[in-house]
């Protein structure tokens, strides 16, 4: 990708449509393996061995997932990628190190019983797929890895073709555990993942490696050469990303204070799924940020303004519309109390997509400048004022059940997204890391 080329809308739709679409693929992968499971002779077991072992490879996958970003920003030729694949295995190492400890140690029972508190009866069974889903790490790191060089290079339909491949070979795989009767633990799910991830990694690699032997050895002005340049990046974000993790649990905990627990705790999850799938297309915003940005400034903008009002026009269809009961209730199998309350529930949520898009339209210029200190800030401040208002709306109207954590993790988006507006309103002079060293370059020829 080069300045000198024209931008235009159609342009950034070819660059961002793709993204969008394979962003929102990854749900039917999930729906792939439950309905695969639940056709078991004891669904429920198997479906809650899988989830969660699941939820334990989530601690790992956002931290994974940062490396795209990573990669995006910082890696143009093959010195800059060489410095991050040594990151990148210093990461991969620890994470199987700790899968290790987790499933070969008395350390495993401890985290699933006292952490996530798994049953005595059901413990084994859980170790025994994330047995499995330990190894998804591996390929979760080279498909992100090379995805940030197939997205730098604007060949994002290859994301869009990974997903179709993973899902065709999930579903195959599903056909063949259905057919031959052998749906007996949830390690067939972990298996299923598995070779979906498997898939997509090798997909993203194939195109992602052709890409990079076709980058320079050296870009004179690019400032990335080390394995300290990219630590120092990447490092803020590993931090932010620990903190966030901890929002999750401590909702759920405090819902756990409500007057009706478990309604709380499903009508907050069904709306938070359902709040997702509006946004899930959505989340690449900063990826046009990373890539056009320094190219033309005023058309992102107008692009970020177009696209980051729909998940909160989408949500708002269907929290205050007939179309929300019928779509819980047909679609989701969703019926009444619950229903209803998943409903209050969603309508707490619709901040959320209204901040959403824009936060990560800013955290796309943090990156661009390099200032990813500034996310772990943001993301302190997020989980700060969630865990706040959670504690004052739990005591003052313990009724509330799931509207509660909708209100609270919408509030603390909008902490973090106020710290970062406040950055880089302060910071607004100050230029990109591809112009900072090219400045640098230019000062030490004269």
């Amino acid at each position: 990708m080069t300045s000198s080329e024209p931008l235009s809308w159609r342009r950034l739709f070819a660059f961002f449509v793709p993204l969008g679409i394979s962003a929102s693929l990854v749900t039917i992968s999930h729906v792939i393996i439950n309905s695969t499971l639940a056709r078991s002779a004891h669904p429920e077991t198997i479906i809650a061995s899988y989830a969660i072992a699941g939820s334990l490879l989530t601690l790992t996958e956002r931290p994974s997932t940062l490396l795209r970003q990573t990669c995006s920003a910082l890696v143009r030729d093959r010195l800059s990628f060489q410095a991050l694949t040594f990151v990148t295995k210093i990461f991969l190492a620890c994470v199987l190190l700790i899968g290790f400890a987790i499933v070969y140690s008395p350390i495993g029972t401890g985290v699933f019983k006292y952490l996530f508190g798994v049953s005595p009866d059901l413990l084994s069974h859980v170790i025994d797929v994330y047995e499995i889903l330990m190894y998804v790490s591996i390929f979760s790191v080279i498909r992100n890895v090379y995805q940030g060089i197939i997205i730098t290079n604007n060949r994002t339909k290859w994301l869009t073709i990974g997903m179709l491949f993973r899902l065709a070979g999930m579903y195959g795989l599903s056909l063949y555990f259905i057919y031959t009767d052998t749906i007996n633990s949830g390690r067939v799910g972990a298996i299923i993942f598995a070779a979906g991830m498997m898939i997509e990694a090798l997909v993203s690699f194939i195109e992602g490696n052709n890409i990079k032997r076709n980058m320079p050895a050296k870009l004179e002005d690019h400032p990335v050469e080390t394995r300290n340049d990219v630590f120092r990046f990447y490092k803020p974000l590993l931090l932010s990303s620990f903190v966030a993790l901890f929002i999750g649990p401590v909702i759920n905990i405090v819902l756990g204070k409500t007057t009706g627990i478990a309604l709380a705790i499903s009508s907050f999850a069904i709306a938070s799924s359902l709040m997702q799938l509006m946004l899930s297309f959505f989340t690449y915003i900063h990826q046009i940020v990373l890539n056009f940005y320094e190219i033309d400034a005023k058309l992102v903008k107008k692009f970020a303004l177009a696209t980051g009002f729909i998940p909160f026009a989408m949500t708002v269809s269907i929290a205050y519309t007939p179309l929300g009961p019928w779509v819980m209730e047909n679609v989701m199998s969703v019926q009444g109390t619950l229903l209803e309350q998943s409903l209050w529930t969603l309508r707490a949520f619709v901040l959320f997509p209204l901040i959403s898009p824009f936060l990560d339209y800013s955290n796309g210029l943090i990156l661009l400048r390099g200032q990813t200190k500034t996310m772990f800030r943001s993301q302190t401040a997020n989980a700060i004022c969630t865990i706040i208002v959670l504690l004052i709306l739990v005591s003052i109207f313990p009724a509330w059940n799931g509207m509660i954590g909708a209100v609270a993790q919408s509030l603390g988006l909008l902490a973090e997204l106020v710290i970062v507006w406040l950055v880089i309103r302060r910071t607004t002079k100050e230029p990109s890391m591809s112009a900072r060293s090219s400045r640098k370059s230019t000062s030490l020829k004269g």
